[in-house]
Parts: structure tokens; sequence; C-alpha cells
């Protein structure tokens, strides 16, 4: 998946304005990655472009006597003289301070860490800086891809950062749409239940869901036919003949769903059940062990204090009274 391919689905899931410095965090590396192959396509394309110009005469070729011979020490005695003054110069300073010996290699080996350092930090923000170009770079191309006419949203800037909307220009149809919405699906907790027994044993009668729900589920099927979520399938080949219900495609279209057999197992039903159990258990075992450690500890005093007033009332007794003379 390409980086834009990236960044558009980011923006189009966000339900906040998705800044600039969350993207560069998210994809630095396909940042640099698609950065790298523009600039390789960029090259091959004018290398393309150079190899049509080939058959042209070249200048160095018509005038051979205009070429510039080639300084092979220029560049590498121009080297030697920098590194030269460089060690002068630490040399110099290291003696203008008075450092001579190991103390001039502890202060050498200080001052390169120092600079290792601030090569990194210096690097980082580089790296930080070339990511932010070419995610900025991207969502340019996006931006100006969704701005054609042939679309019906584009990519604005809010608030600091990114979000998709519907164009102005679209308000009209958007708006037609939102009015014929249906009002968004609200049952009750025993609709709920009869629905979820009928979707898991359909096709099945009302006696059966009954026999499931423990209760009188009637009034409940009246409420499920008129949302359409259930319908009639027939009557089940049995003494009174039982009308049978199933699941429309209402049913699955408020849920979701492609057919009956994406609704959770029962296994699901009962790991995920199972799960808040154990969940619920650690929570609510966490409080009664405080509690007996506070009843332990009010038990321990207490007996404490008892043991400490039949002591002192043995050693009253023990205490002979004196008599006077």
């Amino acid at each position: 998946m390409s980086l834009k391919a990236k960044l558009e689905a980011v923006i189009y899931a966000a339900e906040e304005p998705v800044t600039l410095a969350q993207m560069v965090g998210l994809f630095a590396d396909e940042a640099l990655e698609w950065k790298a192959a523009q600039e390789s396509a960029a090259r091959a394309q004018a290398a393309q472009a150079t190899g049509e110009t080939a058959g042209l005469p070249q200048l160095n070729e018509a005038f051979p006597y205009l070429e510039l011979e080639p300084d092979e020490s220029g560049g590498s005695a121009g080297e030697d003289a920098r590194t030269t003054a460089g060690r002068e110069a630490r040399g110099t300073s290291q003696a203008e301070a008075g450092v001579t010996g190991p103390e001039a290699t502890e202060v050498a080996g200080a001052s390169d860490e120092a600079a290792g350092e601030a090569e990194a930090k210096r690097a980082a923000k580089l790296r930080e800086r070339e990511v932010r170009g070419a995610i900025k770079q991207a969502l340019d191309e996006l931006i100006a891809e969704y701005a054609g006419d042939e679309r019906g949203i584009e990519i604005r800037e809010i608030a600091g950062g990114y979000r998709m909307a519907t164009k102005p220009q679209c308000h009209d149809a958007v708006r037609l749409f939102v009015k014929s919405l249906k009002p968004p699906l609200k049952l009750s907790l025993p609709a709920l239940e009869t629905l979820a027994v009928v979707a898991y044993k359909q096709p099945v009668t009302a006696p059966e869901v009954n026999e499931i729900r423990g209760v009188d589920s009637s009034g409940v099927f009246g409420s499920l036919l008129a949302r359409k979520l259930i319908t009639t399938a027939g009557r089940k080949p049995v003494v009174g003949r039982p009308i049978l219900y199933k699941t429309t495609r209402e049913f699955l279209l408020r849920f979701g769903l492609k057919d009956v057999t994406e609704l959770p197992s029962m296994e699901e039903f009962e790991k995920m059940a199972a799960s808040e159990f154990e969940e619920e258990t650690q929570a609510g075992g966490d409080e009664p062990a405080a509690e007996t450690e506070a009843e332990f500890d009010a038990d321990t005093s207490a007996e404490t204090d008892e043991t400490a007033s039949e002591e002192q009332a043995d050693a009253k007794e023990n205490t002979p009274e004196a008599t006077p003379e």
C-alpha cells in the first residue's frame, strides 16, 4: 500500500482533524521510502531524456581543447590542509588552557562525545524535516487529486489538521440523501432477546421462542414484524400448524451482515461471557480482600485490648492490700 493510500485511509477514519505531526510519527519510514522512490523515478526520467539527446554533439567533443584538466592533488591537498589546521587549532587551544598529557586526551574525548551528540541531534532534526516535507508533498498531491470536478469529497485543512468533507457543490444531493434516511433503530431488551432467538433458531415458531425465553413474546413479535426485522416462513408441519418466523434482508442491513452465517457462534458468546465473568470476579475480589484485611486488623486490635485489660485485672488481684498500722 502506498503512502498516499495510508494517509487517505487515516484521514477518512479519524473523527478529529489529523495533524501533520501525527502523520509524521506514524509514517516516517514510509515517507522516506516514498521520497526515495520519487527521486529515483525523477532520475530515471531525466536519464531517459538525456539519452534521447545523446545524438547531439557535445561541447567537449567538438572543442577538446576547452576541456579542463582535473586537479588530482587539489581535493586531497585541501582536505589535508583542513585536517592539519583543525588539529593545530585544537592543540593550540589545549596548550593555551595548560592541558597536556592524559588530561588533554580526556578533554578531547569529551569534546568528541559532545560533538557526536550534537551531530546525532542535527541528523534527527534533518530526518524529521525530510519526513515532514515528504508527507506534506504527498498530502498536497492528494488534495490536488480530490480537487477535481469528478470528486464529491475534498480534503480540507481544519484547525491545524486535515479532514475529509463533502464539497459545497454537493450540498443539495447530500441534503436529499439525509432526509431519505430511516430513523435509528431502537429495540427494547425483550425485543432484542426475541430477535436473537429467531436469528439463531430460524425458522422457529412463537411457542418455541416463548419456551426458550420463559415468558410470552406475542407482543414482541408484532413489533418486530412491524419493523420488518422478521417475517413469516410458512407453517410447521405439526399439530396446530404454528407459524414459522425468520429474519429479513432489513435485519441484515441494520446489523451490517452479509448473511446469517456471519453471526457470532455460541462458542464465541461463551468465551466472551467467561472473560467478562473473570474480569468482574477479579474486580470484585480485590474489594472483599481489602475488607477482610480491615476486619482482621479490627479483630486483632480488639483481642489485644481484651488481653491487656485481663492482664491488668489479674495484676490488681495479685497485688496485696496494705494493712493499716
